[in-house]
């Protein structure tokens, strides 16, 4: 529940229970890939009377996690500060920079404060067009945190869509690592399922940090939506491999309300690692 006014066609505040989904959810989300969708309690503002920008402020008192109030840790009292502004500089290029302070009172080693810029664009291409991102952040410490640390974030990527529902990507992610005082780039709010492979073998940043280079495979074939992700794990300090991981899924609308998606994950670690996995999923939606 939650209640919202409209100071003009420009600007707008949100009180009580809501979604707060920003960007690509890699720091902010709403975890809805689960049953349980990630919740905030919160006071929101968004205006875009700021010429070409888009720029929102949200106020959190408390995180309601996606494992439900039978457990300690599905619900989170914190002092968040989460802004975020989305400044276009074209037609086909913006500038997002943001800052997210994160005082959590529940689980310490979660309280951070992350800056940092998203840079996103498209280029023609043949017949289609390429996607490009370029991101980067740095993190730190803040205040009822156990361990004293900082750490960086990037993040490159291009994903060319061609007219014939063919794209193809390529991408690199790095979450830095710090095996002394042994605490790593870290994102308790995000999406976790979307990044690092469907698996979730990362969903805890190693304290050594982690490389993701992976290619993205997509096509339209008649009704159906298929696509593929390799991804290849390394740390951020020393030189330790993780694995590689698979990515699969099929996805296709049986009518105008319901869908269908089959998706598998298939991990493989390296030998004294992180052990091999193997997962499926079969999802059914119904909208109306």
């Amino acid at each position: 529940m939650y209640l919202d006014y409209s100071f003009n066609g420009d600007s707008k505040t949100r009180f009580g229970r809501q979604r707060i989904l920003l960007d690509n959810q890699r720091f902010v989300g709403g975890v809805g890939w689960r049953q349980n969708e990630q919740t905030y309690d919160a006071l929101t503002f968004s205006t875009k009377a700021i010429s070409k920008t888009n720029l929102s402020y949200s106020y959190v008192g408390n995180v309601r996690r996606i494992f439900g109030d039978g457990v300690p840790a599905g619900s989170h009292n914190v002092d968040a500060h989460l802004l975020n502004a989305k400044i276009a500089v074209n037609d086909a290029w913006s500038v997002t920079p943001y800052y997210y302070y994160l005082d959590n009172k529940d689980a310490a080693a979660a309280s951070t404060a992350t800056l940092g810029a998203r840079f996103t664009g498209k280029v023609k291409a043949g017949e289609g067009n390429i996607a490009l991102v370029a991101e980067y952040a740095t993190q730190q410490d803040i205040a009822n945190n156990p361990v004293s640390f900082d750490a960086d974030y990037s993040h490159l990527s291009g994903m060319w869509s061609m007219a014939n529902g063919l794209s193809l990507g390529l991408a690199y992610e790095n979450l830095g690592g710090n095996t002394e005082p042994g605490m790593a780039f870290r994102t308790p709010l995000a999406t976790l399922h979307a990044f690092q492979g469907w698996a979730d073998k990362f969903l805890a940043t190693p304290d050594a940090g982690i490389n993701d280079v992976f290619a993205t495979v997509k096509f339209k074939a008649g009704k159906w939506n298929l696509t593929g992700v390799y991804h290849d794990f390394s740390s951020d300090v020393g030189s330790t491999d993780y694995g590689t991981e698979f990515d699969v899924s099929a996805a296709t609308k049986l009518s105008d309300n319901y869908s269908i998606l089959f998706k598998g994950a298939f991990f493989s670690g390296e030998p004294g690692g992180i052990a091999d996995t193997s997962k499926f999923w079969i999802m059914f939606t119904a909208n109306y």
